[in-house]
């Protein structure tokens, strides 16, 4: 179960930390990823960390964005800083590989210009 939290709405240039819970095992050894669906587009793929703490970015966040986890809590999160109107959209955390995990509610970011 995936459990994402931490959205809400700030004005472009703010921050925001989300977090996602996930109850299940092998949270400590699986890559996780945060993906983002804005409105009428397809859900998109943002960050990745793997087991290893090993990060990467899709383009558009790169420098602005932060993927890190706590293996303790199971727990995988995501900075965002210099948030932008374009980042507006629901944001899910899941597996960064196949076979995904059911999907949660995720949570709602939206930045205002």
């Amino acid at each position: 179960q995936l459990q994402a939290s931490g959205g809400g709405s700030v004005q472009a240039g703010g921050s925001l930390r989300l977090s996602c819970a996930v109850s299940g095992s092998m949270f400590s050894i699986t890559s996780m990823a945060w993906y983002r669906q804005a409105p009428g587009k397809e859900r998109e793929m943002v960050a990745v960390i793997n087991s290893g703490r090993t990060t990467h970015y899709t383009e558009s966040v790169k420098d602005r964005f932060t993927i890190f986890r706590d293996n303790a809590k199971d727990t995988v999160y995501l900075q965002m800083n210099s948030l932008k109107p374009e980042d507006t959209a629901v944001y899910y955390c899941n597996r960064a590989l196949d076979p995904l995990w059911r999907w949660g509610q995720g949570t709602l970011v939206t930045v205002s210009s």
